[in-house]
């Protein structure tokens, strides 16, 4: 009997210098560095993960890679656990067998609500899309790798794919019948980029919405890491925290894209992991009920 009881003691004090020793330890925590200075779409992702991990308590270190790593690459890199450690991303199925989600959809599904940049040129003829069917007469952009592609091809779009969203831009300048959807979350940094505002604008009155999540996704072989980014963002979530730094980053442009009164298509999302906590409508900007 005396065994056991050392037995147990010995197990607590384990258990609390585990404990000492991880808040006291220093997390590096490396994501993909942005393209450059000019592009602001990594700025609230940044936010958000310092904000978690300040949530945690414990001492961190956040910093970028040391190269520019494109979607497709961060994903390959952080799935063999080098260069990165944290990925933020569209989920797919691939992704969620590959790493480690945490799901809870750091934009509230404002991935999927997208606008339609068009050529200036043709804001007469995007002005008279009423339907689904008349916009799909039009052919949009997307990238080789990024889940809305075969979101949209499922959707019986005929994409026409780029190697990344600057690319995009390129393609869109010359193809009048193409449209590049981005989401509300991206559309205005992109536009004010490198002025493509003057060649460049939002087609009016209509949008596109399919249901998905932007996670952050750690290596498999991470899973502590991931414990503590999620045990963050739920802290952040209980004490309004995560709904105060969403709210300063997008309200004024939600507002300002007139989203409340443009005419939303919703497509079907064949991509959509069963686990997606579709039904927990405190996550999400729009519910499927709405």
């Amino acid at each position: 009997m005396l065994n056991i009881h050392w037995c147990f003691r010995m197990l607590a004090l384990c258990a609390t210098f585990f404990a000492v020793s991880a808040s006291g330890a220093m997390w590096t925590v490396t994501y993909p560095r942005p393209l450059d200075d000019a592009d602001k779409r990594s700025e609230y992702p940044i936010a958000l993960l310092q904000l978690a991990l300040e949530k945690t308590g414990v001492n961190y270190e956040l910093k970028a890679s040391d190269r520019i790593l494109l979607s497709g690459k961060a994903i390959r890199q952080l799935r063999e656990n080098r260069e990165v450690n944290v990925v933020w991303s569209m989920t797919d199925a691939q992704r969620e067998r590959d790493l480690i989600p945490i799901r809870i959809p750091i934009a509230k599904g404002l991935i999927g609500l997208r606008l339609l940049v068009i050529n200036k040129e043709q804001e007469a003829d995007f002005a008279s899309i009423t339907s689904r069917q008349r916009l799909m007469t039009m052919s949009p952009l997307q990238g080789n790798e990024w889940p809305d592609t075969k979101i949209l091809q499922a959707n019986g779009f005929n994409v026409l794919t780029v190697p990344d969203f600057r690319e995009g831009y390129t393609v869109l300048e010359r193809e009048s019948q193409a449209f590049f959807p981005r989401s509300v979350i991206e559309v205005v940094p992109e536009l004010a980029e490198g002025r493509r505002n003057n060649k460049f604008t939002i087609a009016p009155n209509i949008a596109l919405y399919y249901p998905t999540a932007m996670y952050y996704f750690v290596s498999k072989s991470n899973p502590t890491l991931a414990r503590l980014i999620e045990t963050g963002l739920q802290r952040a979530l209980d004490d309004g925290s995560f709904d105060a730094l969403f709210n300063e980053s997008y309200d004024t442009i939600i507002e300002d894209l007139d989203i409340e009164t443009r005419q939303i298509f919703r497509l079907e999302n064949p991509l959509l992991p069963e686990l997606t906590p579709v039904s927990n409508t405190n996550l999400w900007y729009l519910s499927e009920s709405q």
